[in-house]
């Protein structure tokens, strides 16, 4: 239900809009996410929404970098990514939950999340 796309190769310093779609926008989505996968690694956080208030959250490492935004029109979630570094290099998945009452904690939390893309690599040179 949730399709992630945007993703490509990109040098140091470039920028990358992702775009994630979803074929089935449920009323209880309330809050959206963004998390990476380096190869070899953990899956981690990058931002987060809330759909209707538009509050965001994003981890330390893409601050002032990265732009988390949606539009409900379209039900597509967007992260705007910004002077990319190759340790940004991942496959990029995008992450729904029916969770409710935004906090600045637990959409950071990877298990907070029921519903993922499919993943879209994003390659940064340097």
């Amino acid at each position: 239900q949730l399709q992630a796309s945007g993703g490509g190769l990109v040098q140091a310093g470039g920028s990358l809009r992702l775009s994630c779609t979803t074929s089935r926008r449920t009323s209880s989505s309330h809050v959206m996410g963004w998390f990476l996968q380096p190869p070899g690694k953990e899956r981690e956080f990058v931002a987060a929404i809330n759909w209707y208030a538009g509050t965001t959250l994003y981890a330390d490492s893409v601050k002032g970098r990265f732009t988390i935004s949606r539009d409900n029109a379209k039900n597509t979630l967007y992260l705007q990514m910004n002077s990319l570094k190759p340790e940004d290099t991942a496959v990029y998945y995008c992450a729904a939950t029916e969770r409710a009452y935004w906090s600045s904690t637990w959409p950071a939390n990877i298990n907070s999340y029921a519903y993922w893309g499919q993943g879209t690599l994003v390659t940064v040179s340097s």
